[in-house]
């Protein structure tokens, strides 16, 4: 093999990624860290000559300056060419200039209201400003820490990128010489830091972002732990500028949000909504080639002046175009995150920054990848709100489609841009017709859901994170339902609630303000307890688990028999009865009326034909005490056929039912990566129809036998 060429006074083969700089004598390249020129230095180099040289010609020449309006100095000053934006008169004649006052579409909030429960009832459409980070959940270094203290914290050897203001220009240089350069009493030029990402280091740990931050983020909460692409960090950034740094005008990566605190110092931020106007005008501007020349405040209506001084965090949404101007040195922290509220928003910058070519080293980090992750876990999400009869957020359902229409588009891309984001785990083509079916059903179901409004079922109060999402046991039971539904014999024609349809409904619903975590939601527990007398119940998921399936199993069973509605009584009695439930008979309670608890509604009880007795009904339900453990092939029912033939109590019908049940803690739920693998399902086929669980596979029996026996050890509640 033919040896490389070797370069410099330490000879070494080229490397890319090291700054060099040619002598215009000798014409040999030299790495600028080897003869002390730094890459910003370089541009104002004429002429360079090497060690070597510059004993026998002299000293570099250096550029002259001819003018401080234009990024290439040397251009003459003959007034025949307008100001580019960061040079010295360009932040001179910023700071002239009038704008409308930020206060007009900032939104001023306490740290502790600023939560994912409000921005998902109100929206994240404006900047919102903390003045005193108590109860952000956000950690930081005291506002004594200096730049010093960053150097010792990260390391001086870290490249870090550097913006040389006047030119608009980037650059790389270790972090020690951006030191020495800070703390240099004449700054030869202004150079900014924004870029700066610290998670991986020891600076990390003098940080925790805001609550707000890592409970919404895409990547906090889907980015999976074995995936094959890297984890993309962008949530924890350390900016320092020195007096006249300035940025222009630009939307964060990805149509990210981002969260600023000013540490010390103070930073002046240009903030222009994301309207389509607003956008349009933004990338014509960012595709002309005259764009350092006009000032893009000037090309929309208005454009607001917000000053973020020290102690003060800003909390920027989705899209929003901002330029900052450092009006005194400061440091800052900051972060950005994709979350669920704008999708297509956040899509649309995404698309706009391909339209635009901006190099990959400039856009949010396998931001494809991520999107086919969280399609992944919204299809969970909707399937769940589909099962609980509860409405998706209208966010949700707008974000879901956007995100369907971009994935379409990256598939058809993938034939001429074979460079593939999918993950491998993931079923492109599957996935996205599976998220189309569900929208379709909302779309379709529009007077189901309607009707569900109307009798008190309403929209989901918010959308949760893969970890926070049911357990392992809901996933099964919905399994189970999704191959009941799909059975030869499944009826499709509309059946009135019968009084086992009325009792799910309210196990379901008890099971859902469970998981919801309602008990904090609601405006008082004495107004909860008005509405869901049975809310007690939550103290153990499990047996809820257990009612609801019981439920679609004896309703198949009394569907099966024709029995009559007492007979489902005295069913549902003895269930509860082995679960260890008590409860007062309404003829015990003055108030109540004389018809059952769960059968009160509007509606009348089915006409059931004779095909069965009583007695053969006992015998089937003593045959089906294993259902939780075995794949039955047959159903009467379906989850679509739920949610339009099941009704709840009108407002003041809630049942008067007192439950006694033991107290017992619920462990919290994992996220899909970190839980463990799901048990396969019993295999069906002619050898095991028909043979009982094998050892070590409890039945439900058996488990309800073992919480009775541990309840005699533990207090009764009411």
């Amino acid at each position: 093999m033919a040896t490389a060429q070797l370069y410099c006074v330490c000879r070494q083969p080229y490397d890319v990624s090291r700054f060099m700089i040619e002598c215009d004598i000798c014409k040999d390249w030299f790495h600028g860290s080897c003869v002390e020129v730094e890459e910003h230095h370089a541009v104002d180099i004429d002429v360079y000559h090497c060690p070597s040289c510059d004993v026998h010609h002299g000293p570099s020449l250096m550029k002259k300056r001819r003018n401080w309006h234009r990024h290439d100095y040397t251009e003459p000053d003959d007034g025949s060419k307008p100001v580019q934006a960061g040079t010295s008169v360009f932040v001179r004649e910023l700071q002239t200039r009038t704008f409308p006052n930020g206060d007009e579409i900032l939104q001023p909030m306490q740290g502790s209201q600023v939560t994912q429960r409000y921005l998902e009832r109100h929206g994240f459409r404006y900047p919102i400003a903390v003045h005193k980070m108590e109860g952000l959940g956000l950690c930081l270094p005291p506002p004594d820490f200096s730049v010093k203290d960053v150097e010792r914290y990260v390391g001086g050897d870290k490249v870090i990128d550097v913006i040389d203001v006047a030119r608009q220009a980037d650059s790389k240089m270790k972090l020690s010489a951006f030191v020495k350069y800070y703390y240099s009493p004449q700054r030869p030029k202004v150079l900014n830091v924004i870029s700066l990402e610290f998670s991986d280091t020891k600076m990390s740990e003098l940080v925790v972002v805001p609550d707000i931050a890592q409970k919404m983020s895409w990547v906090e909460n889907y980015w999976p732990d074995d995936s094959y692409f890297p984890k993309p960090f962008v949530q924890k950034y350390c900016l320092m500028g020195v007096k006249d740094s300035y940025t222009d005008f630009h939307i964060d990566f990805g149509g990210t949000s981002v969260w600023y605190h000013v540490l010390w110092g103070e930073k002046i931020f240009y903030l222009i909504k994301p309207t389509p106007a607003n956008l349009a005008l933004y990338e014509e501007w960012s595709s002309s080639p005259t764009q350092s020349e006009v000032f893009f405040g000037e090309k929309v209506d208005k454009c607001y002046k917000c000053v973020v001084q020290q102690g003060t965090t800003l909390l920027i949404p989705t899209g929003w175009i901002h330029a900052v101007l450092t009006s005194q040195d400061c440091m800052a922290f900051g972060g950005n995150f994709l979350h669920n509220l704008n999708i297509g928003m956040q899509l649309r910058c995404y698309e706009m920054e391909r339209r635009l070519k901006t190099p990959d080293l400039f856009k949010f980090p396998y931001f494809e990848a991520i999107c086919w992750y969280v399609a992944k876990n919204l299809l969970e999400t909707l399937k769940e709100s589909r099962e609980d009869n509860c409405l998706p957020p209208e966010y949700l359902i707008k974000g879901v489609k956007a995100l369907i229409t971009a994935l379409r588009n990256w598939l058809k891309r993938e034939v001429t841009e074979p460079a593939s984001e999918v993950p491998d785990h993931i079923r492109p083509n599957h996935l996205i017709k599976m998220l189309t079916k569900e929208i379709q059903y909302l779309e379709n179901g529009n007077c189901g859901s309607k009707l569900m409004k109307s009798h008190g079922i309403s929209a989901c109060p918010s959308t949760r994170s893969a970890h926070e999402r049911g357990s392992h046991a809901r996933r099964t039971a919905r399994r189970l339902r999704d191959h009941h539904h799909h059975h030869p014999h499944h009826s499709h024609g509309p059946k009135a609630p019968s009084n086992l349809d009325i009792f799910e409904q309210h196990t379901q619903e008890v099971l859902k303000k469970l998981e919801m975590g309602t008990y904090e939601e609601v405006s008082g527990i004495n107004e909860y307890r008005k509405c869901h007398s049975a809310d007690v119940l939550g103290n153990n998921l499990g047996l809820c688990v257990f009612l609801k399936s019981s439920c679609l199993k004896l309703h198949r069973i009394c569907s099966e028999y024709a029995t009559s509605p007492s007979t489902e009584e005295d069913a549902i009695q003895g269930m509860l009865s082995m679960a260890g439930l008590l409860y007062s008979h309404p003829s015990e309670d003055p108030s109540s009326s004389q018809e059952s608890w769960w059968s009160r509604t509007n509606h009348p009880s089915p006409d059931y034909s004779k095909r069965g007795c009583p007695a053969k009904l006992k015998h089937r339900i003593q045959e089906h005490k294993n259902f939780m453990d075995s794949q039955d092939s047959g159903s009467n029912s379906s989850s679509e056929a739920w949610s339009s033939r099941t009704h709840s109590p009108a407002h003041g019908e809630s049942p008067t039912l007192a439950y006694q049940y033991c107290e017992t803690s619920l462990s919290p739920p994992l996220h899909p990566s970190k839980r463990p693998a799901s048990n396969p399902p019993p295999i069906s086929n002619q050898a095991t129809k028909g043979k009982r669980p094998k050892k070590g596979m409890a039945t439900a029996k058996q488990r309800l036998g073992k919480i009775l026996k541990l309840s005699r050890h533990k207090p009764f509640f009411v």
